[in-house]
């Protein structure tokens, strides 16, 4: 150790011949990022951060009621497709098929106002929850004791001040509320599924085993490596702000090409994250779009057979494919 350097800062000679300054530590930091950053999941820290929409609760339970609503429309269309093809074209029905065709552009129309005021109403939820939380870190931060600043740089809080906030708003926005929506969907499928032909039905879960263990997978895997992300992008903005404030103290003791092979490691290390998040995501959708695939050949192979008997009808089959794709798409989401 020597003492000296600018304003009676520490310099530590590393075994390379170059020096950390005091305030100023290597890409790795005093503090593990894993420690900072927390558990993957906690569930006291959803319940925190859940309770952030009781404010809102009034405009929540009408978004949710907007999504339900919208499931249910879900379930009009294909059931008008197979009132069409069993009924009203066999009978030559030109009124019947009138009404079906409005009754589809109305659920359709209805359908789209939903998306809307859904998008509008979560968006402004999202935001102001957002306003509450950097609000209350802030004043948070400001009551802290200034041993934690020593412990934690700079730029890791303003990491969580930014961009770990506004990663939060995805939640708050097309997260908790769009689960429910998700949830109701689904639930809404199988039962219309199971009431119009429950062995049809039953084919088509066929693939839903496969289907649980993939998003299992996908979600251990994507967890971890987001996580990874954001540790990297904390240990990125850390690094910048101590090199940027201290870029006279860099330049008097020339290290700058130590700081740039630093700067280049963690900025690989954050690229990598980055692709690796990339290629679960394209590994997982194209196997959920494939294992859907086969749900749908499973109920062309199993209608038509039935439909060859006369136990089954050609609309059903139809209703079936489309209620199948609509089934598979919010557990790709």
């Amino acid at each position: 150790m020597m003492a000296g350097g600018d304003g009676g800062r520490q310099r530590d000679w590393t075994a390379g011949g170059e020096f950390v300054l005091w305030g100023m530590q290597a890409p790795d930091g005093p503090l593990q990022e894993e420690e900072a950053l927390g558990k993957a999941y906690d569930a006291r820290l959803m319940k925190r951060l859940l309770g952030y929409l009781r404010p809102y609760r009034g405009r929540v339970a009408i978004a949710v009621l907007m999504l339900v609503a919208a499931s249910g429309l879900a379930l009009v269309g294909p059931w008008l497709t197979m009132e069409v093809i069993d009924h009203a074209i066999p009978d030559g029905d030109f009124g019947a098929l009138r009404t079906l065709a409005i009754l589809f552009f109305v659920s359709l129309l209805l359908s789209g106002l939903l998306e809307y005021g859904r998008t509008i109403l979560t968006t402004w939820i999202g935001q102001n929850v957002m306003l509450d939380l950097r609000q209350e870190i802030f004043r948070h931060l400001q009551r802290l004791r200034l041993a934690y600043f020593d412990r934690n740089p700079v730029g890791r809080l303003m990491t969580r001040l930014t961009s770990d906030v506004e990663v939060l708003n995805e939640m708050f926005t097309s997260g908790v509320v769009t689960i429910f929506g998700d949830v109701f969907t689904v639930a809404f499928i199988m039962i219309a599924m199971l009431v119009m032909d429950w062995r049809l039905a039953l084919v088509t879960f066929a693939v839903l085993p496969l289907v649980f263990v993939a998003a299992w997978l996908f979600r251990k895997k994507v967890r971890e490596a987001y996580r990874d992300i954001r540790i990297r992008l904390a240990r990125i903005n850390a690094f910048l702000q101590e090199r940027i404030t201290g870029v006279r103290v860099v330049q008097l003791f020339r290290q700058e090409r130590a700081a740039t092979r630093w700067f280049a490691e963690i900025n690989d290390d954050h690229l990598e994250a980055h692709l690796r998040s990339i290629t679960y995501y394209a590994l997982f959708f194209p196997v959920v779009e494939v294992l859907a695939s086969v749900a749908l050949a499973l109920i062309i192979w199993y209608g038509g057979n039935q439909a060859l008997e006369g136990t089954v009808t050609i609309g059903v089959i139809a209703a079936f494919l489309q209620y199948a794709r609509r089934f598979f798409r919010p557990i790709q989401d």
